[in-house]
């Protein structure tokens, strides 16, 4: 299935000709490094989800082609970081990774409970990969990099449609109500500062230090968020409120936007103060 499978865009849609190395930021560069560390392991995903949803062929099939754009992210990202940094050996920082960071491939059943909050949390991920990637792209102005957040944040938004298609498809066959929806979405937020994240970037940037979760949170936290506007979490916000089950245009959407905003705010200063 996943052999005949077209993509949106290939490496070859890329105009890498077009790589101008005097517009690199290195913090961007740092954070990138760290994403395509992620997005390449999409493969491992894949894997697990398959084996949650071991009796549905459908979804199944969905999840393969998910990984396969997923992995080209990881691609792109890294042929990227390499042309930024042609020291930077990617195969090399991605099997330190990979070593480190391990998914229950073989699960029965979904670390969140039920098929419904798996996909739930899925969506979650979708969501902030979308933002992510659009807010790269606005506040970089390296063309190569450009081209590749802007058809990566679009790949995003597809896979929250889909991940959200199969979640209305679970939430009636297993009933799960808004705020059970809610709960599973606040903690697959909270796990944005667990050690994957946090391994990524070391994996891509140590220089041999050894391993420390929360400096290396703080340090990927104190760059990417300086590249967040109010659109960005607002957008975020109206999709994450669409999934668990809430209006997704409404005051309560608004206020809880305002406040995402204050508080990125606050942990950016704080963690630039730290940092300094």
């Amino acid at each position: 299935m996943t052999d005949s499978y077209r993509r949106h865009w290939t490496l070859d849609d890329i105009p890498w000709d077009r790589f101008d190395p005097s517009r690199v930021d290195p913090d961007m560069l740092r954070i990138v490094k760290a994403a395509a560390m992620v997005e390449y392991n999409g493969g491992i995903y894949a894997d697990y989800l398959c084996s949650v949803f071991k009796d549905d062929p459908e979804f199944q099939g969905a999840a393969r082609r998910w990984a396969l754009e997923e992995v080209q992210h990881g691609e792109a990202l890294s042929k990227w970081a390499q042309m930024a940094d042609p020291d930077f050996d990617f195969e090399e920082r991605f099997a330190d990774f990979s070593e480190k960071i391990k998914l229950p491939v073989g699960a029965d059943a979904s670390v969140r409970g039920t098929r419904c909050g798996e996909l739930v949390a899925r969506c979650m991920v979708e969501v902030g990969t979308s933002s992510y990637y659009t807010a790269l792209r606005e506040a970089t102005d390296e063309p190569v990099l450009r081209e590749i957040c802007e058809r990566i944040a679009k790949d995003e938004i597809r896979h929250y449609k889909l991940f959200y298609t199969h979640m209305e498809r679970y939430r009636d066959i297993e009933n799960l109500g808004k705020i059970r929806r809610l709960w599973v979405g606040l903690g697959r937020i909270g796990e944005s500062e667990d050690d994957e994240l946090a391994y990524a970037y070391y994996a891509a940037n140590n220089d041999g230090e050894p391993y420390n979760r929360k400096r290396c949170i703080k340090a990927y936290m104190s760059r990417a968020y300086g590249f967040y506007e109010t659109r960005h979490v607002e957008r975020a916000v109206t999709l994450i409120f669409k999934a668990v089950g809430f209006a997704p245009h409404s005051r309560l959407s608004n206020w809880i936007a305002r406040g995402a905003c204050w508080f990125l705010n606050l942990r950016m200063n704080r963690e630039e103060t730290a940092t300094a």
